[in-house]
């Protein structure tokens, strides 16, 4: 961190207020990290609505070509939780077994998971940086802007939010078959009104290199017009240690018949000037249904940043009334 100054206070790691006539209000939980040698990449989520007192979550764990859920290593798919008694973030369990507690505010969490069929998660992550709060001017240069672009909160769902890097370290066991988890990866925490309808498109990725030298970026696209070109709306750069907020950049995405990112190439700036280049190429596909009427289509990408080796995830959102719009054009055509 070396002086970087944290906007995201420790009273952000727990449930904010809403008004009690506020149905749609979600906050949420994204705990991803990987295993490069097995390809495996995993996914732990929590979405609450303490509103209607549920929660979903979704433990996803795939290492191949998945086109469909039930080709994946692992997932386990609840809808209807009931919210934690404890009414907190800060430790959590789920009647899915999933349990998570924060030990310092924004900075370090253990997480639990044991479906008691030898599926089981037991890692930690400790954060590199602070939280990147992409609302606040003074840390996103895109939100200063004040540009359309630096506008982009996925509708109103990231109304509060932040994403940050960090080391996650432990195992992940898939029915007995272990396997060691050592990586640098990126976490979110999101609060707002959530509709399960109305999004728009949206490309969350990130690359990573070791615990001084990541990027983390926030894309927008229209599927409408062209799937393959994405725009910059929120990120930065870890580098050094240091953070420093994006200022511009876009990127292409060639994707498969199925949608999902193929490859991307990606540039951007950031808020010294300094360019990053990316080029990424996917080495699994899994298409994660992370609450109804929502699918993002996931890929483990091997990076090349600014000329060095580098791993992470790219999760690219459609709404399904929006793909069956899509197809039935490129069917009709």
């Amino acid at each position: 961190m070396r002086g970087d100054v944290p906007v995201i206070k420790e009273s952000d790691a727990e449930f904010h207020p809403f008004r009690p006539d506020q149905y749609n209000w979600a906050e949420t939980n994204y705990f991803g990290f990987y295993n490069t040698q097995a390809h495996l990449n995993v996914g732990v989520y929590a979405l609450f609505r303490p509103n209607l007192g549920v929660v979903s979550s979704t433990i996803c764990i795939n290492s191949k070509r998945a086109r469909t859920p039930w080709e994946a290593d692992f997932c386990d798919y609840q809808v209807a939780l009931p919210m934690p008694t404890n009414n907190s973030l800060l430790d959590y369990e789920l009647a899915n077994s999933l349990r998570v507690r924060c030990s310092r505010a924004n900075s370090d969490w253990q997480i639990r998971y044991d479906d008691g069929e030898g599926t089981t998660i037991n890692v930690e992550y400790a954060a590199l940086m602070p939280g990147f709060d992409i609302n606040d001017p003074d840390q996103d240069p895109m939100c200063a802007s004040g540009s359309e672009a630096g506008k982009f909160s996925w509708g109103n769902a990231y109304d509060g939010h932040f994403d940050q890097t960090g080391r996650v370290t432990g195992e992940v066991s898939v029915r007995g078959e272990s396997y060691a988890i050592d990586c640098v990866s990126t976490m979110d925490h999101s609060w707002g009104p959530r509709p399960e309808r109305g999004k728009p498109n949206m490309s969350w990725l990130h690359a990573h290199i070791d615990n001084e030298t990541a990027l983390h970026a926030i894309l927008s696209f229209d599927a409408d017009v062209d799937d393959t070109q994405l725009s910059l709306a929120h990120g930065y750069a870890l580098s050094g240690g240091h953070v420093y907020g994006l200022a511009a950049g876009s990127g292409t995405v060639a994707r498969g018949p199925d949608r999902f990112a193929d490859s991307i190439v990606l540039e951007f700036k950031d808020s010294r000037g300094e360019a990053h280049q990316l080029s990424g190429q996917a080495l699994t596909n899994f298409p994660w249904q992370c609450w109804p009427n929502m699918i993002a289509f996931n890929v483990l990408a091997h990076w090349k940043y600014n000329e060095r080796e580098a791993y992470g995830e790219v999760q690219e959102f459609f709404e399904l009334p929006k793909l069956n719009r899509l197809n039935a054009r490129t069917s009709n055509n």
